[in-house]
């Protein structure tokens, strides 16, 4: 069962300083009114420059208090990694209603996260580099990660198993795809990173061209004569990448 979303929707093409809605409790909208401060001033000023006394600062709360809730500026991303998967679940879950074709189902959840994402691209390749590090908790993989990963696979699962195809595929195939359609996801926020076309049109029309022949390869491991070939995979992917990506379970 997802959890419930926290933070009000992103909404807009501009960080701003929205806060909590006043029936949530006093610590939440505390909580909310310092993430998006921070994410504003990312976006202002870049993730490098901007301290967690300057976000405390213009949030106007104590550096003290800014700290409880977020025990440092890395902390600060994982919050926003949690944002982002709860508001890429809701809009995901809208939009899948009533499509049942997988390569339809695929293309709406990856585009969601596109249009989830928009207000933070111009600050996105700030961090990338932390990001990057594969000892930063800022990495997708970390273990601090693992929350937003997780909610974000079951997307993949809901995808999967809402369309006709999902019930026909090898049961240990179709029980990894979600993490692999994760990984695959992965690969267009690398390229949405790089995007400077207007609207982030490029990611945009590689996501509509690329989701067909994921769906297409798909549909295609169901057939005997590539069985061999899809067990060999699967077993490749159990060995080295699924422990990865699933990294943090325990945690």
């Amino acid at each position: 069962m997802r959890r419930p979303v926290r933070d009000p929707p992103l909404g807009s093409d501009t960080v701003t300083d929205v806060q909590a809605p006043r029936s949530a409790p006093k610590s939440e909208q505390t909580r909310t009114l310092i993430l998006e401060t921070a994410l504003r001033l990312f976006q202002e000023r870049g993730y490098d420059k901007t301290t967690m006394r300057a976000i405390a600062k213009e949030a106007g709360v104590s550096v003290g208090n800014a700290y409880y809730y977020f025990d440092s500026k890395a902390s600060l991303i994982t919050g926003f990694y949690d944002r982002m998967s709860h508001e890429h679940a809701t809009v995901t879950g809208e939009r899948l209603q009533g499509a049942e074709d997988f390569g339809e189902r695929l293309e709406i959840a990856v585009m969601a996260w596109v249009d989830c994402a928009k207000p933070y691209h111009e600050f996105a390749a700030q961090f990338f580099s932390t990001a990057a590090d594969p000892d930063s908790p800022l990495s997708p993989f970390s273990d601090e990660s693992y929350p937003a990963r997780a909610e974000v696979i079951q997307i993949f699962r809901d995808v999967l198993e809402g369309s006709q195809v999902g019930p026909k595929l090898d049961s240990e195939l179709a029980e990894l795809l979600p993490d692999l359609l994760w990984l695959y996801l992965m690969g267009v926020v690398l390229y949405w990173v790089f995007d400077h076309t207007e609207d982030t049109e490029r990611t945009r029309a590689f996501v509509r061209k690329c989701a067909p022949l994921v769906a297409r390869a798909v549909r295609l491991s169901r057939f005997r004569l590539v069985r061999p070939l899809v067990r060999d995979a699967v077993e490749l992917m159990q060995e080295f990448v699924i422990p990865k990506v699933r990294s943090g379970v325990t945690k």
